[in-house]
């Protein structure tokens, strides 16, 4: 670490590459609240950007040195995704100015508070905001740093004035290890970031690295029936392990469940095997019930009753961009996801079809990393057979070059070898959008998924729909 957390409490203006990002946005937040003086820059504009500059914060397209004059900064900070040969860095190491990545300074106050850790490969951002929102509405005024917007708060991240942080931590750079929680929470373990991770031993591995990072004093809530979760308690103590997943075996279970058609499910909960009531949940989908267990679990231990819990459960609306309702015309429906997993797309899909079991189920899938495409295209095609049509963006690759031979027609290949019926494929977005335009029906239930872009597809859907004369109603993304 470049920085200790006295020189980060010393510091009065700080810089941040990539402000864009979720992550690092509500880390600019939360430094603003704290009295910090902020500035940013990054490569494109965002909706993360509009939120902080709504608060002030002024942001700057493009990397440059010439930012350092600018905004004369006592400590840049920087993503996981900005390389270390950005030119801001490299002058800011030339001028002995502080630098540190988002997770190094994130850590240093989380540490210093009770902090309540989210981790797994998937159902972070849910699970976090449904902790911060019970939280929140219990009266304990958490701080919150969530990697997604949660619909509720409206925002992803916030200083509170009680004495806890609900943080989501991310394994992909491994940055989770910097973090010591009170309470750490592992919602499941698979396979991801094939870049970092070469097989899913070495993402175990690197949980048990995080989990043996908690305070001595701490507590530990698995899903334990996840398949990775039980190979990770199979190599290390279970001391302080509270375990919930389906059924009576689970300090926490959930059985019985009822999904509600337009949204929403039901369930009967178990406590260590007894009846503790019925829990409504105002989102969807048997992920979210595990979610919701995950939760239940942590403000127990922090002393918010399942009672006072689950009225907060039951009004959640969720965080944007999973499973969010986008807009409608008279008889199409249009949704949006950011999985970017098969385990993610089959969750997704199983949902809606869980809420719309007469509906026909239509996918516009844009592929996330080529490193991903080309190490998980078969589970995908498995996954995404779950829809009754779909179509195929381009790869969107974020940080990565392009890889040689890898792109969505590794998905349309291996869909057409399983027998599923062949996706439509389309060179950009737009040519996605016109094509799929041209395929609605009334009374399709459109889903647009992935982590890149293609969110921005939904409202050009509904526009297109617009325009050939049906009413339209645009929720937003």
């Amino acid at each position: 670490m470049n920085v200790q957390r006295q020189e980060i409490l010393d510091a009065e203006r700080v810089h941040l590459l990539g402000i864009g990002g979720a992550g690092m946005s509500g880390l600019a937040l939360l430094l603003q609240e704290l009295g910090y003086e902020v500035s940013g820059c990054d490569v494109a504009r965002t909706c993360y950007t509009d939120k902080v500059e709504a608060r002030s914060i002024e942001v700057t397209l493009g990397h440059d040195a010439d930012h350092l004059d600018r905004y004369a900064p006592d400590l840049l900070i920087y993503s996981s995704a900005v390389a270390g040969t950005n030119p801001e860095i490299v002058e800011a190491l030339r001028r002995g100015i502080m630098t540190a990545k988002r997770a190094e300074v994130l850590s240093l106050l989380f540490n210093s508070r009770f902090g309540v850790g989210i981790a797994g490969t998937h159902g972070k951002t849910t699970t976090s905001s449904m902790i911060s929102l019970i939280l929140e509405r219990a009266g304990l005024s958490p701080t919150v740093a969530i990697g997604g917007e949660l619909c509720d708060i409206g925002c992803n991240a916030k200083l509170g004035q009680g004495a806890m942080m609900v943080a989501e931590l991310d394994e992909s750079d491994g940055s989770f290890e910097l973090f010591s929680p009170y309470i750490s929470i592992v919602t499941n373990i698979d396979w991801d970031h094939v870049d970092r991770y070469p097989d899913l031993q070495s993402v175990v591995e690197g949980f048990n690295r995080f989990l043996s990072n908690r305070h001595p004093d701490g507590k530990t809530i698995v899903c334990a029936e996840d398949p990775g979760v039980q190979i990770l308690l199979s190599q290390r103590a279970t001391e302080g392990l509270i375990t919930y997943g389906w059924g009576a075996k689970w300090d926490w279970g959930a059985q019985a469940l009822e999904h509600f058609s337009g949204g929403g499910v039901s369930f009967d909960l178990l406590r260590r095997g007894v009846p503790a009531g019925k829990i409504r949940l105002g989102v969807s989908g048997e992920h979210n019930v595990l979610n919701s267990l995950a939760a239940l679990a942590a403000v127990e231990l922090l002393g918010v009753d399942v009672t006072k819990a689950s009225r907060a459960l039951k009004d959640f609306r969720g965080a944007k961009r999973r499973l969010q309702f986008i807009g409608k015309s008279r008889d199409i429906d249009v949704y949006d996801d950011y999985a970017h997993h098969p385990r993610e797309i089959s969750a997704t899909l199983t949902a809606l079809r869980q809420i719309f079991p007469e509906r026909r189920l239509i996918v516009a899938f844009q592929p996330h990393r080529y490193s991903r495409t080309a190490a998980l295209y078969d589970g995908f095609a498995q996954s995404l057979s779950l829809a009754d049509l779909v179509a195929l963006a381009p790869v969107y690759p974020a940080d990565e070059p392009l890889l040689p031979g890898v792109d969505s027609t590794l998905i349309s290949e291996a869909m057409k070898s399983k027998g599923f019926a062949e996706p439509l494929l389309a060179s950009t977005l737009e040519e996605l959008g016109e094509v799929l335009a041209s395929r609605l029906k009334p009374g399709d239930l459109v889903v647009t998924v992935g982590a890149g872009n293609i969110f921005k597809l939904g409202k050009r859907l509904l526009n297109s729909v617009r325009g050939k004369g049906q009413n339209v109603v645009a929720v937003g993304a």
